[in-house]
């Protein structure tokens, strides 16, 4: 039982390695296929959202005041904030909330 994590560590890797060199070896030509790239194209935000969503409830003490900032965020960033306002906004509504939660 105790060399079944270097199996684990192994198996991950060979699974990390396959997945950046197939596309390599496998797509000679450019990607023509309009519905294809455009699936790429959003493939970063939406593992990037994966990503950050379950942080930005956990972040905080209270899940509620991490809800409220992301819908500040959003609400700020759809009337167009940029990227450092809608983060002070988030941040500023953390503090605030917590203070009262």
């Amino acid at each position: 039982m105790q060399n079944s994590i270097w199996i684990y560590i192994l198996l991950m890797s060979g699974a990390t390695y396959a997945v950046r060199v197939l596309p390599l070896t496998l797509l000679r030509k450019p990607i023509r296929n309009r519905f294809f790239r455009s699936f790429l194209f959003y493939v970063p935000y939406a593992t990037l959202a994966v990503m950050t969503f379950p942080a930005i409830l956990h972040a905080a003490r209270s899940p509620v005041a991490g809800g409220a900032a992301l819908v500040l965020g959003i609400v700020s960033a759809w009337f167009g904030a940029g990227l450092f306002p809608v983060a002070l906004i988030c941040c500023a509504s953390v503090f605030l909330l917590e203070l009262f939660l």
